[in-house]
């Protein structure tokens, strides 16, 4: 057994496959299955902290405001996040409860509305990059691009999407709150879609601003500001690959942040999925944490260090 506390950063299959349809029924069942894989990590002693994805569940309910606008009046991009941190955080706190409940562990699970600080001033208001909501076929694309006026890019071959402000994270507003709710042993929900974006305004006091953080980055700020020992990002594949689906794929086993850099301005790293994972990753094992990229189903395996992608600063890295 061990108490190291491991942030844990779900990717999106973890609640949605691809063309899956977004009924509450299928989210909640992928995250029912993504739960009991987590239970097996309570069980062997880590201490969890749990962040997740929300693209899908965000641009289905900013697509809900769109259709319902003439009768129900819209809510701003944070509002919506808000939202979907509510849907996502009572799945896992239910799932992970049950789970919990027929392992015989005695352990609550909590989530918290957790606000991000952002700058007004980051580039990404200039430059939207990050994909949210359902993948389209390039036709129906540019047609919501020329009725909605929405920005729309193609995102790794798999389809269009829409695509809104992504600003780097400053601080975890609720971070002191996190921790104290972990030393008492709980298991906390937290920074579920990065965050809800919020800037400083000058008298101290925060209002929110449209944008959706990256959840990678927003769980590697988390995991600095709480002290946690492991950044784990969970994603659809078993590694981080190099030429991957091309002649050539090789999968890193271990590897220092200065190696993805060189691997990243060779342009092995697609921009719209594993670039901020790898970016994440990068940044957390800089500050002396050890981070971890595998596959959902092989967490246990990849924490003990027979599974997926390790990254650590160089002179840790054997």
């Amino acid at each position: 057994m061990n108490n190291r506390t491991i942030l844990v950063a779900l990717g999106g299959n973890a609640i949605l496959q691809p063309k899956q349809e977004a009924t509450f029924e299928n989210q909640l069942a992928n995250v029912t299955a993504s739960c009991r894989i987590l239970a097996k990590l309570i069980r062997m002693g880590y201490r969890l902290i749990i962040t997740h994805g929300n693209g899908p569940q965000v641009g289905n309910i900013l697509r809900q405001n769109e259709e319902a606008r003439q009768v129900v009046p819209q809510m701003p991009l944070d509002v919506c996040s808000a939202e979907s941190q509510g849907l996502i955080g009572y799945m896992i706190q239910q799932a992970m409860r049950n789970e919990l409940e027929l392992l015989g562990i005695d352990k609550s699970v909590v989530s918290i509305v957790t606000r991000v600080e952002v700058s007004s001033d980051d580039e990404a208001f200039r430059s939207p990059t990050k994909p949210i909501g359902a993948f389209y076929s390039e036709e129906e694309a540019r047609a919501f691009m020329q009725e909605k006026g929405w920005i729309m890019k193609e995102d790794a071959n798999r389809g269009w999407r829409r695509v809104v402000p992504s600003p780097l994270p400053l601080h975890i507003i609720e971070a002191d709150v996190i921790a104290k709710l972990l030393n008492e042993d709980q298991i906390v929900i937290a920074c579920g879609g990065g965050g809800i974006p919020v800037v400083r305004k000058p008298d101290g006091t925060y209002r929110g601003i449209e944008a959706v953080i990256d959840k990678d980055h927003s769980a590697c700020k988390l995991a600095q500001e709480i002290g946690a020992d492991v950044l784990l990002i969970l994603t659809d594949v078993d590694n981080v690959y190099i030429h991957y689906g091309r002649p050539g794929q090789r999968a890193l086993t271990r590897v220092t942040p200065p190696e993805l850099e060189r691997f990243r301005r060779e342009g092995h790293f697609s921009e719209g999925s594993m670039q901020p994972k790898i970016d994440a990753a990068s940044r957390f094992a800089d500050s002396g944490g050890t981070s971890i990229i595998c596959s959902l189903h092989e967490a246990d395996l990849a924490l003990e260090g027979e599974r997926g992608t390790l990254i650590m600063k160089a002179a840790d890295h054997v």
